[in-house]
């Protein structure tokens, strides 16, 4: 029985794009986006073989199917869409295709000028055998392969008969309901979860709240709303919140960091708790539960959603302390133990640990957290330091939510190393921040986005460019003046799917603390009064590359990033495309801050099939005009107090203008 069942198993099947890791964790798509799954499949000897790909939600009974396609070199690929959200299954099969086999080398032999009369009868029987099996899914197909014996039989003429033998169509007929030769089925299925699109697309804004309200006031709930038309106007889809529930009072931290606070200083939102309660609680100072249940209604009627943090550290008045202390770490002389990364303390942090007694009763609290908030209408997390918190924690948690919302989306704030950070994404974080916010140089920004687009981590690993944070005041913005932020915008907004700024940004806000990546008289430890009009703001270039996002499907095809020619270091010519859309852009980012360049670039005519002298009608997406461009070589010029960037849509011959 083993030798036989061994011998069934023909064809060889591997490589499957979205099998991550053996099977161990499921890739991602989104709901409505054409998935293109691949896979190496193929056997011994010359004969034709074809393969098909099936997928369905996990455990239900009906499958469906598709007809892969051979790409090259033993290649596979299938296109489907999702309908629904949640696992799903993918099943990969391949099988010998006697008829295909038959056809092709019966039209080799004719044009051979070869006898074929004995081929006939083979063909013959091959239409026979597929009446007999009865093995095809569609009704129709079996009722025209019926119909088709039955032509074969009536009639005489060998020649007449093989003609309609040879047919294009009765090829496809066989192709869709003949025998599946020496079938084989990869031994498991593959795991595919299905997240609704804001998970692989979306702009991100972040603000505090506390500090919406007019100057020296603390900000509430209310004040949000009144900012909400800003935020829509500006062309973001998310409006995320750090941690809003009561700050602790021990050991606050003042302005800078200090030590010292004032009776009147707001703390670190990040000491969550104090006797007000905890991470199922509101601060006082920024509304009730029924403020922030009429704020996200408001943001549903400007079309923005709400993210929250999920920070997992308590302030030392945290309730859980008391209630729970065998949560917590305590010292040997009974004091609890603050959180450290040595040499830096946080004073007014406490972690808590995830095993010994911890385990399972802060597990369920933790998971509780978030289904207490899903409950008051917030479906997407963004998680603080998730790498400092145990793997395993994380797959439950997350798994054990999104069996029950699907829709929930998390965000991963690991700034940490790569193994580490993919890591956290196969666990179900449904996107990750990544190291673009550190990457400036051309050869560093193409080396690591070809990394996230085209090696496998793009099928479970989706980046969301933060530009800036509250913690991260990179060291290019504090350099590079108001060119430096439009550059910056501009690369994280078309490079990745999803990007996102934290307020400050739109007014190129840079000051630091001296010899730091940290901003002076930061938020995190005071509030502040912004005026989001002074001059120097870049707030029309963030409607017009969120517009542009909108409006270009090209955009969402994160894996379709090309990089191409242009003989400058500094300037970074990268292309998307969505062919289905007839969607084609084009960029030129300026990386340097200070000097105008001007630079030779090629026109990639060969994408579209065109010769090197050929020409293509260009469409100028900042400015609207229309040209052409005459052969593959041209030449620009960008000056960064212009405009650092040129963004063009090329319209091939045949597409929609």
């Amino acid at each position: 029985e083993r030798l036989f069942a061994l011998a069934a198993s023909r064809l060889a099947i591997e490589g499957i794009s979205h099998d991550i890791d053996g099977g161990r964790f499921p890739a991602k798509a989104v709901t409505g986006e054409r998935a293109r799954i691949e896979a190496d499949i193929f056997c011994d000897g010359h004969e034709v073989i074809a393969a098909a790909l099936g997928w369905r939600p996990a455990g239900a009974r009906r499958w469906h199917e598709v007809p892969m396609v051979l790409v090259e070199n033993d290649r596979w690929m299938a296109e489907i869409v999702f309908g629904e959200l949640g696992r799903h299954e993918l099943r990969f099969s391949g099988w010998r295709d006697q008829f295909a086999t038959w056809h092709g080398d019966t039209l080799k032999k004719r044009a051979a000028g070869q006898a074929v009369e004995l081929e006939t009868v083979e063909g013959e029987r091959l239409v026979d055998a597929a009446v007999e099996a009865d093995a095809a899914p569609d009704k129709a197909d079996r009722s025209a392969l019926r119909q088709l014996r039955k032509e074969l039989r009536a009639r005489r003429d060998p020649e007449d008969k093989l003609r309609r033998l040879l047919d294009p169509a009765t090829l496809a007929l066989l192709r869709r309901a003949g025998p599946r030769t020496n079938e084989t089925v990869f031994p498991r299925t593959v795991a595919v979860d299905v997240d609704r699109p804001l998970a692989g697309f979306g702009a991100w804004y972040e603000m505090m709240p506390r500090s919406q309200g007019p100057a020296g006031r603390h900000g509430t709930f209310d004040d949000v709303i009144e900012a909400l038309p800003y935020v829509r106007d500006l062309g973001f889809d998310v409006l995320y919140f750090p941690p809003i529930h009561p700050i602790g009072r021990t050991n606050r931290k003042g302005p800078n960091n200090s030590l010292t606070a004032g009776p009147d200083d707001p703390g670190s939102p990040y000491a969550i708790g104090s006797p007000e309660g905890g991470h199922d609680a509101i601060h006082p100072e920024l509304g009730s539960f029924d403020d922030f249940a009429r704020l996200l209604e408001a943001a549903r009627g400007h079309g923005l959603e709400i993210a929250l943090d999920f920070a997992i550290q308590c302030s030392p008045d945290h309730p859980w302390i008391k209630e729970h202390p065998e949560w917590f770490d305590w010292r040997p002389d009974g004091t609890i133990k603050f959180a450290e990364n040595p040499p830096k303390k946080y004073e007014d942090i406490v972690n808590v640990h995830f095993y010994r007694d911890a385990i399972p009763g802060l597990w369920h609290a933790l998971r509780d957290v978030v289904l207490f908030w899903i409950r008051h209408g917030v479906t997407i997390f963004r998680v603080d330091n998730p790498h400092t918190k145990p793997f395993p924690f994380w797959e439950w948690m997350i798994g054990e939510v999104r069996a029950k919302h699907p829709e929930a989306i998390f965000l991963s704030e690991a700034f940490t190393r790569p193994k580490v950070m993919k890591r956290l994404a196969k666990l179900g974080f449904n996107q990750s921040y990544s190291y673009f916010t550190w990457r400036n140089e051309k050869r560093e920004i193409e080396d690591y986005l070809t990394e996230l687009t085209q090696q496998q981590c793009r099928h479970y690993m989706r980046p969301n460019f933060f530009a800036n944070t509250p913690d991260i005041n990179p060291l290019y913005l504090q350099t590079s003046g108001r060119p430096g932020f439009r550059v910056r915008l501009m690369l994280a907004a078309t490079l990745a799917g999803s990007y996102g700024i934290y307020n400050g940004f739109e007014i190129c806000e840079a000051a630091p603390v001296p010899g730091k990546e940290e901003y002076l008289n930061s938020e995190k430890y005071q509030l502040r009064s912004w005026d989001f009009d002074r001059p120097g703001h870049i707030k029309d270039d963030i409607r017009f590359v969120n517009a542009l996002r909108r409006n270009h499907p090209a955009l969402r095809a994160f894996s379709s990033l090309a990089f191409h020619n242009a003989w400058d270091d500094a300037v970074l010519y990268y292309g998307k495309s969505e062919p289905h859309a007839d969607d084609h852009l084009l960029f030129h980012v300026l990386l340097d801050p200070h000097a105008p360049h001007e630079f030779d670039f090629e026109v990639p005519l060969w994408e579209f099939g065109l010769p090197d002298d050929a020409s293509i009608e260009v469409q100028d997406m900042i400015h609207g005009n229309h040209f052409t461009w005459h052969g593959k070589n041209h030449r620009l010029r960008l000056d960064p107090n212009e405009r650092p960037y040129a963004v063009w849509r090329l319209i091939p011959p045949g597409a929609p203008r």
